[in-house]
C-alpha cells in the first residue's frame, strides 16, 4: 500500500484531488527536488550556532540524557492477518559505502562494531535531554546521518527537536571522533504531516565535527571576546576574600556584593563620598558603607546616576551587556524568579525553529548607604569557555554506510544500536552506554494501526528501547565494518505479548525513501565560522 492510497481515508476535497494523488504515486523514482511534495526539509540551526550547541553537550549531559521512549514501543500480535505488507515499488538499487576499515568502535561477541554508528542527542519540548541511535551514511559531501524520524521531528509540536547532534562511536560519555551538529533534517512529508510510521526515517545533514578539548577558566575580558560556548558561575565568598579581590582587581573585576536584606534603613550620603568612594565600598568609613540592592530592570533604568541613595550602581550591574550562562543556571534562575528571589532579566536565544540554544542573565543594582553593621553577601564570578577545534567532515572521519532500496524480504541483516530500557517484564539486560547488535532475516512485521505502520519489515531481536534509529545493514562486512543501509529501527515489539521485546521493525525502504535520501545526500552544509 502506498502513501497516497492511505490518504484516501482523509477528507481531500473531492474526487479530482484523489485521482491526482493516485496518479502521482505511480510515477517513477525521479530525483527529489525542493519542489517534490514528498520531501520535508527543515533547517535545524545555522552554522553560527554550531559551536554553542556542541559546547552544550558536556560529558555530564551526555551521560545523564534519557533514552527517547515516546512512540517507539508496542505490543502487537504477529499473524497472517496482522502482517505488514511491505513491497517494492520499482527495481532494487544500491549506493556503495565509504569506509574507514582501520578504525573500530570495538568488538562485541566476535563482531567488529562500526564506528559509523553512534547516538543522536537532542532536547525535547519539555527541556529534557534525550537520545536515540543513528548512523553515518554515504553522501556527496560526507555529511549525512540516518536515524528514525521520531528521533528528530516532534509531531506533537510540528517542529524538530532542539540542540540535535550526532556522536559516532559513542562510548560512555565520550565523543572520540567529535560532535556533529545537525544543520538540516530531511523527512517524508507523510511522517511530518500524517504521523505515518511507514515513513519513520530521517536523513540529517550535519556540520563539520567539533571536538571539545577542555574547559578553560578565563578572565572577564577574555570571556567577553569569546564567541563560542561559555558560561559563568557565581560563588559566595567571605568578606576577607571579597576585600582581597577588590584590592587586586578593582571595581571592574569579578568581585561583588549585595545586601542580605534590601529593606534595611538607609542613611544619608556622606559629604566625603566622592573622595573615599573605594573605602566606603570596601569596608565602610565612620560607621557608614555603600552597598548594592538588586532591582528589576525598569527600576534600574529609572534610577539616576551619581552617588546618592537609589542611584545606579554600574560596577555591579551588567551594564556592558547580558552574561552567557549554562542552561542549568538558567533553569535554576527561572525558578528563583518565579519565587521573587531573582530580580534580573533572563533571556534565551532561539534558532530558526524556535528552539533554545543559548541562555543569558542581566542583573541590575542600585546604591544604598547603610550602617556598617548591616549584613552583606559577597560573591566572586568565575568565567569559563569550552575549548573546541574543527574535527572535519563526518564521512572523512568514520566513513558512511551504503544505501539500498526495494530489496526483497528474507535477506539477512545486522542491526546496531544502544538499547537501554528494561523489557516489559522488568528485566534490564542493557546499559545504553555501549553499542550492541542483532542479526537475523527480514520478514513481515506486525501491523500497528496506532502508528499507521502497515509496511514495516522486522527481524527477531531482543533489543529494548534506545535502539530506535539504529541501522539495518545488508551485506555487512566485518573486516570493513560497512554494509548497505536497508532500514532504521522504528519500533521495538513484543509480538507474542509475553513481556519480552522480540522484534525490531523498520519502514520498508522503497523508491520514495531513495528519493528522500538522494535529495539529502546532495546537500552541502557549508563551513563552520572561524
Amino acid at each position: 500500500m502506498n502513501s497516497r492510497a492511505k490518504r484516501l481515508i482523509l477528507p481531500l476535497g473531492g474526487a479530482l484531488a484523489v485521482t491526482g494523488m493516485i496518479g502521482a504515486s505511480l510515477s517513477g523514482t525521479a530525483q527529489a527536488t525542493a519542489a517534490d511534495p514528498d520531501v520535508k526539509s527543515t533547517t535545524l540551526t545555522s552554522s553560527g550556532n554550531a559551536k554553542a550547541i556542541a559546547g552544550y553537550w558536556t560529558a555530564s549531559k551526555l551521560k545523564s540524557a534519557k533514552t527517547y521512549l515516546s512512540d517507539s514501543t508496542v505490543s502487537a500480535k504477529l499473524n497472517k492477518t496482522g502482517a505488514a505488507r511491505a513491497a517494492a515499488d520499482g527495481k532494487p538499487g544500491v549506493v556503495a559505502p565509504t569506509g574507514e576499515g582501520g578504525k573500530s568502535a570495538g568488538r562485541s561477541r566476535n563482531v567488529n562494531l562500526p564506528i559509523t554508528v553512534g547516538k543522536v542527542f537532542f532536547v525535547d519540548n519539555k527541556g529534557q535531554e534525550r537520545w536515540c541511535s543513528g548512523s553515518s551514511v554515504q553522501s556527496k559531501f560526507r555529511n549525512l546521518v540516518a536515524t528514525a524520524g521520531h528521533c528528530v521531528y516532534d509531531t506533537d509540536t510540528n517542529k524538530p527537536f532542539s540542540n540535535f547532534v550526532f556522536i559516532p562511536g559513542y562510548y560512555q560519555g565520550k565523543a572520540p571522533w567529535g560532535i556533529y551538529v545537525g544543520a538540516k533534517v530531511n523527512t517524508h512529508d507523510d511522517f511530518t504531516v500524517y504521523e505515518d510510521y511507514d515513513y519513520d526515517y530521517a536523513f540529517v545533514n550535519v556540520y563539520n565535527g567539533i571536538k571539545q578539548t577542555g574547559v578553560k577558566e578565563v578572565t572577564a575580558s577574555q570571556y567577553a571576546a569569546t564567541k563560542g560556548f561559555k558560561y559563568t558561575e557565581d560563588k559566595e565568598i567571605s568578606k576577607a576574600e571579597y576585600e582581597a579581590g577588590i584590592e587586586k582587581y578593582g571595581e571592574a573585576g569579578p568581585y561583588w556584593k549585595k545586601l542580605a536584606d534590601p529593606k534595611v534603613e538607609t542613611v544619608g550620603k556622606p559629604a566625603d563620598a566622592q573622595k573615599y568612594i573605594e573605602e566606603y565600598v570596601k569596608d565602610g568609613r565612620n560607621g557608614v558603607k555603600l552597598t548594592a540592592v538588586e532591582v528589576v530592570e525598569s527600576a534600574y533604568k529609572a534610577a539616576p546616576t551619581g552617588l546618592d541613595n537609589h542611584a545606579k550602581f554600574e560596577r555591579f550591574s551588567d551594564d556592558k551587556g547580558r552574561v552567557a550562562i549554562s542552561q542549568e543556571e538558567y533553569r535554576d534562575l527561572v525558578k528563583q524568579k518565579a519565587d521573587g528571589d531573582f530580580l534580573g532579566k533572563l533571556e534565551a536565544t532561539k534558532d530558526a525553529n524556535g528552539n533554545e540554544i543559548a541562555w543569558y542573565k542581566t542583573r541590575f543594582f542600585i546604591k544604598k548607604w547603610v550602617k556598617t553593621t548591616v549584613k552583606e553577601h559577597y560573591f566572586y564570578t568565575r568565567f569559563f569557555v569550552i575549548v573546541m577545534s574543527d574535527a572535519g567532515r563526518l564521512g572523512d572521519n568514520v566513513g558512511g554506510q551504503g544505501f539500498s532500496w526495494n530489496q526483497k524480504l528474507g535477506k539477512k541483516v545486522f542491526t546496531f544500536g544502544y538499547p537501554t530500557s528494561a523489557h516489559l517484564d522488568g528485566d534490564k539486560p542493557y546499559s545504553g552506554h555501549t553499542q550492541k547488535w542483532c542479526y537475523g532475516k527480514t520478514g513481515a512485521a506486525p501491523v500497528v494501526p496506532a502508528y499507521k505502520a502497515e509496511e514495516h519489515q522486522a527481524i527477531k531481536c531482543a533489543f529494548t528501547p534506545g535502539a530506535s534509529g539504529g541501522p539495518f545493514l545488508l551485506q555487512y562486512k566485518n573486516s570493513k565494518r560497512t554494509g548497505y543501509l536497508n532500514g532504521v529501527v522504528s519500533l521495538t515489539v513484543d509480538s507474542d505479548k509475553n513481556g519480552r521485546y522480540d522484534r525490531v521493525t523498520t519502514p520498508y525502504f522503497n523508491g520514495e525513501t531513495y528519493d528522500i535520501y538522494k535529495y539529502a545526500a546532495n546537500l552541502w552544509t557549508g563551513q563552520l565560522p572561524r
